[in-house]
C-alpha cells in the first residue's frame, strides 16, 4: 500500500505516536513526545501490519490482503502462524489486549481493524530525537553487522525458528524469573564453504557446541537451547538486540570454512553489554578431529567467562575424541532429516543412521539415533511393528553398551520402557539419568519433567519445566509441558497464560487446544473452554470435551447426545471416554472403559494417575487397583 508523497509521516492513536516512513513507534501518554515519551521497539512485520491498520482508519484489513502485502512471493511457509505471532507482538508492543481490546480489534476468520482514532500530522525534521537509531532493523553508523549468508536447507524451519524467536520477546510477562547464572547465546555456525550442501554440517556444528557448552558447569552457566537461537540464522541483527532478546551476557559467534583436506572454524566471544570481543581464535583441523576442536572450544569459552569446571569435566575435555570423519557427517545427515519429522525423511534418516554405524560400529550416538528412527517407523506402521521395537530395543541397548554416560541413549530406553513395557519406574530413572547427564539438553529436562508428573512429583516437574523453559523459550512443546504441570498442580491461571502462549508460538502445538479448553473447565470458564473446543482438529478430541464441557453447563442432553457419538463412532478412544464418565461421576462406566483402554495399551493412560479429569476416582478402590496394574507406585 503506497502513501503519496505529500501525505503527513505522524500519525497519532491513542497514547501512541507512529512514523510510518521511519517505522519509529513512540509510547507518548499524556505528554508530548520529547517530554516524556518513549521509544517501542517494534520489528518489520508488526510495523507493516500497524502501518496498514492505520492507514485503512477503521477499515477492516484481512488475513489475506496482510499476506499479499507482506509476503507477496509466498517467501513465508507458514504464513498462518507467522500473521498470528506478528499481532500477538503488536498487541504486546501496544499494550493491548486481544479479548478487551482497545486498539485493535479481532473479527474471526476475516481480518483486524484499529478502533482507535487516528490523528494524521505534518513531521519536521525536530519531530525525530537526535538519538534515533532509526527502524529497528538499520544500522547506526559504524554498527556492527551479522549476516547469515549461507543458503537454506529447511525453510520451514527456518521460519518457525524466526516466528518463535518474535514471540519471545513479547511475552516477559509469563517467563521465568531471569537467573543468576550467567547466561551464553551460541548463534548459528555462518556456513562459508561456499557449498550450500554442507548446510547440515554448519547446523550440526551448533547443536554439538551447544550440548558441549550446556554440560561444562549447568549451576553457573546456562546455554540457550538450539531453537531459540536459529531464529537469528541468515538474518542481521545487532547484538545488544541479542543481548536484550535472549536476556544473555555473552554470545559467541561462529563461522565454518573449507580448503582441501581442512576445515578453519573461527570462533569469536562477546561480552553484550560493551561489545567487546573477549576472545577470537581460528581452528583449522581435519575432519576426524572435530570434536577434540570443539573441546577446545569449550575450554576456551570457560576460561573467559570464569565458569568453574569440575575435575571430572576437565578430565573429558582433556581427552581426544577422534570420530570416522564420514560417520559423523552421516549421523548429522541422519539427525537433520530425522527432524523433518516426515514418512519419507525419516527413512532417509534411516539410511544414514545405517550407515553411520556400518562406517563405525563403535559410534553410540548413531546406534541411538537409528533405534529411535526403528521404533517410530514401527508406531506408525512402516515397518512390521514387533519386529521394529526389538530391532529399536537391541539398537539402543548397543548404544548404552558403548557409552553408559549418553544422555541420548537413556532417553531412547525411557521411551521404550515407558511406552512399550508400562515400566514407569525404569523409565523414570532412564530420563532422570539423561537429565543428570545433560542438564543443559531441554529434551531431556522436558522428559524427566514428564516422568515426574505422571508420579504425581509436581513440584519437581515444575521446577523441571521451568528450566526448560528459560533455556529454550521459543518452544511452544516446552510452554505446553509447563502449563500441564500447572494445571496437575492447580496452578490454573499459571496454566491458562503458558497454555495461550504456547499456542501463540505453534497453534499446532500438542496438546495446545486440547489441554487450554481443560484448563478453562476447570477454572469454570466454560464459555472460553467452547470457543478453545472448537480450535481442536481432532473430531474424537473435539467430541470428548464438548461432552465435559456441556455437563459442567448443566446442559446433560447436550452432553449425553455427545457421549453418544463420541461411544458410537471412536469406540477406541477409550481413554477420553472414561474421562467423560469420570467427570460427570459415573465411576462404574468409568473403570469399565479405563479396562478396556487397558486392554487396548491405549497411551492415555500415561497420565492416569494424576488426570484432573479423573479426580472423581481417585478414592474408589478400583483406581488403586488400576495402578497397581499399570505397575504405577499407588
Amino acid at each position: 500500500m503506497n502513501r503519496s508523497t505529500n501525505q503527513p509521516e505522524l500519525v497519532r492513536f491513542g497514547e501512541f505516536e507512529l512514523n510510518v516512513r521511519t517505522g519509529e513507534l513512540f509510547s507518548i501518554g499524556t505528554a508530548e513526545r520529547g517530554a516524556g515519551s518513549a521509544k517501542v521497539l517494534l520489528r518489520e512485520q508488526p510495523f507493516q501490519i500497524l502501518r496498514i491498520l492505520v492507514e485503512r482508519q477503521g477499515k477492516i484489513v484481512t488475513r489475506q490482503e496482510i499476506r499479499q502485502i507482506l509476503w507477496p512471493n509466498d517467501t513465508v511457509v507458514e504464513f498462518d502462524r507467522s500473521i498470528n505471532v506478528a499481532m500477538t507482538i503488536l498487541r504486546k508492543a501496544l499494550a493491548d489486549d486481544a479479548d478487551h481490546p482497545q486498539y485493535i480489534e479481532t473479527l474471526a476468520r476475516r481480518g483486524y481493524r484499529l478502533i482507535a482514532p487516528v490523528e494524521w500530522q505534518q513531521s519536521s525534521p525536530a519531530d525525530t530525537p537526535a538519538s534515533s537509531v532509526g527502524h529497528i532493523s538499520e544500522r547506526e553508523p559504524g554498527s556492527r553487522k551479522y549476516s547469515r549468508k549461507a543458503a537454506v536447507l529447511g525453510a520451514s524451519a527456518f521460519v518457525l525458528a524466526i516466528v518463535g524467536y518474535m514471540s519471545w520477546r513479547q511475552f516477559r510477562d509469563v517467563t521465568p524469573q531471569p537467573s543468576k547464572r550467567i547466561m551464553l547465546a551460541v548463534l548459528p555456525f555462518e556456513n562459508l564453504t561456499g557449498d550450500p550442501s554442507t548446510e547440515y554440517l554448519a547446523d550440526g556444528l551448533t547443536e554439538q557446541t551447544i550440548s558441549l557448552l550446556g554440560r561444562l558447569n549447568p549451576n553457573e552457566l546456562g546455554v540457550i537451547a538450539r531453537t531459540s537461537v536459529m531464529g537469528y540464522k541468515h538474518r542481521d541483527e545487532r547484538l545488544d538486540q541479542i543481548g536484550h532478546d535472549l536476556s544473555v551476557q555473552y554470545v559467541l559467534e561462529n563461522s565454518l570454512r573449507q580448503s582441501p583436506g581442512l576445515l578453519r572454524i573461527t570462533s569469536q566471544l562477546i561480552r553484550v553489554k560493551d561489545q567487546s570481543h573477549l576472545w577470537s581464535h581460528d581452528y583449522d583441523y581435519r575432519a576426524q578431529d572435530v570434536l577434540t576442536v570443539e573441546d577446545e572450544l569449550a575450554k576456551a569459552v570457560a576460561r573467559e567467562i570464569q565458569v568453574r569446571l569440575t575435575v571430572q569435566r576437565q578430565g573429558e575435555l582433556a581427552q581426544p575424541h577422534p570420530v570416522n570423519p564420514e560417520a559423523f557427517h552421516a549421523y548429522l545427515e541422519g539427525y537433520y532429516f530425522f527432524a523433518r519429522n516426515t514418512d519419507q525423511d525419516t527413512e532417509m534418516a534411516a539410511k544414514y543412521y545405517e550407515r553411520a554405524t556400518q562406517l563405525d560400529s563403535s559410534f553410540a550416538l548413531a546406534w541411538a539415533g537409528l533405534s529411535r528412527v526403528h521404533k517410530w517407523e514401527a508406531a506408525r506402521g512402516l515397518i512390521p511393528t514387533e519386529e521394529g521395537y526389538r530391532i529399536a530395543r537391541e539398537e539402543v541397548k548397543r548404544a548404552l553398551a558403548l557409552n553408559p554416560n549418553l544422555a541420548a541413549a537413556h532417553m531412547q530406553m525411557g521411551r521404550i520402557q515407558q511406552q512399550l513395557d508400562f515400566d514407569w519406574t525404569a523409565a523414570d530413572a532412564s530420563y532422570k539419568r539423561a537429565a543428570e547427564l545433560e542438564p543443559g539438553n531441554t529434551e531431556a529436562v522436558t522428559m524427566a519433567a514428564s516422568s515426574a508428573k505422571l508420579f504425581g512429583r509436581v513440584d519437581e516437574a515444575l521446577r523441571l519445566n521451568r528450566r526448560a523453559a528459560e533455556l529454550d523459550p521459543l518452544n511452544a512443546a516446552g510452554w505446553d509441558a509447563l502449563a500441564e504441570a500447572e494445571f496437575f498442580a492447580g496452578h490454573l491461571d499459571e496454566a491458562a497464560a503458558h497454555g495461550k502462549k504456547a499456542l501463540e508460538l505453534s497453534p499446532d502445538v500438542f496438546p495446545g487446544s486440547i489441554l487450554l479448553s481443560q484448563i478453562y473447565i476447570m477454572k469454570g470458564r466454560l464459555q472460553d473452554a467452547l470457543t478453545e473446543i472448537e480450535r481442536v482438529r481432532s473430531d474424537a478430541t473435539r467430541t470428548s470435551l464438548h461432552a465435559i464441557a456441556y455437563f459442567a453447563l448443566g446442559r446433560k442432553k447436550d452432553s449425553d447426545a455427545a457421549l453418544s457419538e463420541l461411544i458410537a463412532k471412536y469406540p477406541r478412544y477409550s481413554y477420553y471416554i472414561a474421562e467423560v464418565y469420570a467427570f460427570r461421576n459415573q465411576s462404574a462406566e468409568a473403570f469399565q472403559w479405563l479396562d478396556r483402554a487397558y486392554a487396548q495399551r491405549n497411551s492415555g493412560l500415561i497420565g492416569v494417575k494424576v488426570d484432573p479429569l479423573l479426580n472423581n476416582l481417585r478414592h474408589d478402590p478400583r483406581y488403586a487397583a488400576l495402578l497397581k496394574k499399570l505397575n504405577f507406585p499407588i
